[in-house]
Parts: C-alpha cells; structure tokens; sequence
C-alpha cells in the first residue's frame, strides 16, 4: 500500500458498494469475453448475466466504450505484471548464481507475454486482435496510460544499461529526415525519451516478438506442437544478440 494510500479517508459505505458493484460488472464483462470473444461483448449481455437491467449499468458504466476501456485499462496492467513478475524471477535468479546471464531477463520478459497471451487468449485479442467497431479510445487515457507502461517494461530490459549516446548512435539503416525528425518528437518534453535510433531498435524488436505470439495465439504455429516454447526462446536469443550487437560498446550494467 503507497503512503498516498494510506493517508487517504477511508470510503464511505455508498462508495464501498459502488466499488464492490464496478468490480462485479467488470469480472462479468471479462467472464463474457472469455466465453463469446471480445465482439460479442454489449451492455445488455453484461447485465443479463448480472441479473439487472441495463439502465442499472448505466449508473457504473455509462456507455459500451466505458465498460471497454476499464476491460482494456486492466488486460494491459494484467499483461504488464506477468512480464515483470517474469523479469523479476530471471534477475532474482541471476543473482543468486542461478541465471543465465547478460540478457535473460530480457528473454524471460518476453516468455512471461507469450505465456499470459496463450493463457488468454480473448483477452488477449481484446487488446490486440481486430479493432472492435465503434470503439474509439480515450485521447490520452488510461488504454494510452497502459501501452507506456508496457513499452517501458520491455525498453528497461531491452537497453538497460546503455548511455543515451550508445543508443543514439545505434546502427540502423538510414532514417528519412522527415521519419527521424517524427521520432525525435515523440520524446519533446521527456529527457530520458529514447533517441529515433533506439526506437527504430525497439519497434523492429517489438513486431518480431509480438509477430511471433499472434501467430501462436491464432492457431498458426499449431504444427510445431510442444516445441513452440523452445522455438520461441531460441528466437529471443537471437533477436537479443542482434539487436544488442546494433548498439556501439556495452551496457555498464
């Protein structure tokens, strides 16, 4: 529990059972999804299920894209904490003597995604699958909120350890002006934003990584059968070296 936590009045009983109320519909919402799929998913399914009416919802959610960016807010924090837990356990491990060295919690990172997406799969398509119709996510909301906390996960464990000028010297095939010029932008107003070079590093290591979970979770890679875990590591690995082999001299850490 933060401090903040801590010194904050305690709720009062409306507020207590409007929370306890919020988190029914939600586990409901996510209870339809893992059964339907995410387009199945509507206000009035949720609420049947919940034995009330949809005007009752309204009063927690007042539209589908609330309901669905509470539903998506959540399955990223929920993805987040599987790959860091997983992180956490390499470099708990690598302390111990008992790792495998520079870089595995970079791998083990990407294995604890691929595990929580083959472990839920419609949760997983709701956040990555076909774009649901009509939705249209908050500007600057909590779904934006949580795809930064998950690219922060994976640029730790991917470039810990370099200094800004490593990065921004990384070797990448040459950058437009005009592309370059839309990456450096994107970290105005952040001192530790990574360098065009080093986002150009981190979305081509992000598409090869994610790539490799859709084909998994959708049934693509079906025929190597039990040999899907080994393959995917192997493939890591790889994509560790290259990327790491991309960047001038090595990390201090």
């Amino acid at each position: 529990m933060s401090v903040d936590e801590r010194l904050a009045p305690p709720l009062s009983l409306r507020e207590r059972r409007r929370a306890v109320a919020v988190r029914e519909i939600v586990d409901a919402a996510e209870a339809h999804i893992t059964a339907y799929g995410p387009a199945a998913l509507s206000l009035r399914a949720v609420a049947r299920g919940l034995g009330m009416t949809v005007q009752a919802l309204y009063h927690y959610f007042p539209s589908r894209d609330a309901l669905l960016t509470r539903l998506i807010a959540e399955t990223y924090d929920d993805l987040v904490a599987a790959v860091q837990r997983a992180a956490d356990t390499a470099d708990g491990a690598a302390r111990d003597g008992d790792g495998d060295g520079d870089g595995a919690s970079f791998v083990a990172a990407t294995e604890g995604y691929r595990r929580w997406a083959v472990a839920n799969p419609e949760r997983f398509q709701l956040i990555y699958g076909t774009p649901l119709r009509y939705y249209t996510a908050p500007v600057e909301g909590p779904t934006t909120q949580a795809v930064r906390r998950m690219s922060a996960v994976f640029e730790r464990e991917l470039f810990g350890g370099y200094a800004p000028e490593q990065l921004a010297a990384a070797e990448v095939p040459a950058l437009s002006p005009e592309l370059h010029a839309h990456l450096d932008g994107l970290r105005q107003g952040d001192p530790a934003g990574l360098p065009p070079a080093a986002v150009a590093l981190l979305l081509s290591a992000w598409g090869h990584m994610h790539g490799l979970v859709v084909l998994e979770v959708f049934g693509h890679t079906s025929f190597l059968g039990e040999h899907r875990a080994e393959l995917f590591r192997l493939a890591m690995r790889n994509l560790l070296a290259e990327t790491r082999r991309r960047i001038p001299g090595a990390p201090s850490s």
